[in-house]
C-alpha cells in the first residue's frame, strides 16, 4: 500500500481530544510500530477508511449469492444486524488478528 507523502508544513491540522488514557496506548503502541504517535494516527485512520471502503462492497453482496456456503450466508446476515460500531470494532479485531499473524510469519 501506497502511503501519501506529505510536509508537515502544509499538512492540515486538527485538535483531537483523547479519553483519559489514550494518549499513552497510542505512544505505546507507536513505539512497538517504530513510529511517532502522528504517523501511528495516521496509519490507524488510513487502514480504518479502507476497510469501510471494502466493507460496503462486501455488505452489497446479496445473500442468495451463488458464491457463498451456507455458513458464510449465516455470517453475513448476523453481521449486518449488528451496530455499525460493533461492525467496525469486529472489523478491527480481524484485522489486528490477520497483522499478528503476518508478524509471525
Amino acid at each position: 500500500m501506497k502511503q501519501a507523502v506529505y510536509s508537515s508544513r502544509t499538512a492540515d491540522k486538527f485538535v483531537v481530544r483523547l479519553p483519559d488514557g489514550m494518549r499513552e496506548r497510542i505512544a505505546e503502541v507507536a513505539r512497538n510500530h517504530h513510529r511517532s504517535m502522528n504517523s501511528e494516527i495516521i496509519a490507524r485512520l488510513e487502514q480504518s477508511l479502507l476497510q469501510e471502503g471494502a466493507l460496503g462492497d462486501d455488505l452489497n453482496m446479496r445473500l442468495d449469492s451463488p458464491e457463498l456456503s451456507l455458513h458464510e450466508r449465516e455470517l453475513l446476515q448476523r453481521f449486518r444486524h449488528l451496530a455499525h460500531r460493533q461492525q467496525n470494532a469486529l472489523i478491527a479485531l480481524i484485522a489486528q488478528d490477520s497483522e499478528a499473524g503476518k508478524e509471525e510469519d
